[in-house]
């Protein structure tokens, strides 16, 4: 037994059809409108619908129960609260506003009222991968909120899709502790798609990470060569030691310029933690180099400037004169 609505589609058919015959052909020239003039449109406007076709919505209505969409057809379309969002943080009231658009996939063509059932949840899990696939390749910016966690990551919703985000992407540090991050609002990027395994990875590092640097470049125009800084030696190498000059900037002691005594390792004089007054000596490409020796050197230099009474003036022949001009020690 055919639904209503095909039915009801085929007896408009057919009275369009006899209103053809009807129609004497000088009245179909004249400018009197009949269903005749429309039968293209109406022959568009019902064709068949049948369970499994994909259809634009357009939200006129809502209320807790769900939708109800134009479908630029002459029955409406119903989508029910669950079948709007597979996203278990969903809400029809707080997430749905009059005249969205999506696409829905029809469940049934006639609900005993006339109403054709759609469900949008089936239409994500089928057509959003395209979509998600291009918001990858332009690096669209997603913000969210963090529907689950579990030890290795969060869960977070995008275009209906569930998607990932490992411990280590959702800081610029790998995250030990997930669970301050139930129900937090993040900005991510799509790191990864996999349509045929139905997998979709976030990450929200690499956007903490650009912010961080920009940040970084910012306070570097501040700094100037020969200013004497209190920092914290972070790690140390064979090399040197980096020291942390503070507003998330560290910059290389080299081991030549820890002491004015040859050493075999930094260690030898420094130790992680340690606190230290250092002169930032040269900065190239965001890269800022620091000396402990040369602060050394120029209190000397105006040690012997004083005694030859010339203090707080431009000496051009002493090789310190320069960088003490405009130092204040």
């Amino acid at each position: 037994m055919e639904p209503n609505i095909n039915e009801a589609a085929e007896e408009i058919k057919e009275e369009a059809a006899e209103e053809v015959k009807r129609t004497p052909p000088e009245r179909a020239r004249g400018t009197t409108e009949t269903m005749a003039d429309y039968a293209a449109e109406l022959e568009d406007s019902l064709k068949r619908i049948h369970a499994g076709d994909v259809m634009k919505a357009t939200v006129v209505s809502f209320d807790e129960l769900g939708v109800t969409a134009d479908l630029d057809y002459y029955a409406p379309g119903k989508i029910p609260a669950e079948e709007m969002s597979a996203d278990p943080a969903f809400s029809v009231m707080s997430d749905v506003q009059i005249g969205d658009e999506f696409m829905a996939v029809v469940t049934n063509v006639d609900d005993g009222s006339g109403n054709i059932v759609l469900s949008k949840k089936q239409a994500d899990s089928e057509y959003a991968w395209d979509k998600l696939q291009e918001m990858k390749d332009n690096r669209t910016l997603i913000t969210g909120k963090i529907a689950g966690v579990t030890r290795s990551g969060a869960v977070l919703y995008v275009e209906g899709v569930r998607s990932f985000i490992p411990a280590s992407k959702l800081d610029l540090k790998y995250v030990e502790d997930t669970e301050p991050y139930l129900g937090r609002t993040v900005n991510v990027l799509i790191s990864e798609v996999d349509k045929d395994n139905k997998k979709l990875i976030l990450s929200a590092k690499e956007l903490l990470t650009e912010a961080a640097l920009a940040k970084r470049e910012e306070n570097v125009k501040k700094l100037q060569v020969g200013s004497i800084v209190e920092g914290t030696v972070e790690t140390i190498k064979e090399y040197g030691a980096f020291v942390d000059i503070g507003n998330d900037m560290s910059g290389l002691l080299h081991i030549s310029q820890i002491t004015d005594h040859r050493i075999n390792h930094p260690s030898a004089v420094l130790k992680e933690g340690q606190k230290v007054t250092v002169m930032i000596t040269k900065i190239e490409n965001g890269k800022i180099s620091l000396s402990m020796t040369a602060i050394k050197d120029a209190k000397e230099a105006e040690a012997e400037e004083e005694a030859r009474g010339y203090k707080n003036e431009y000496v051009p022949n002493n090789p310190f004169a320069a960088l003490l001009k405009d130092i204040k020690l």
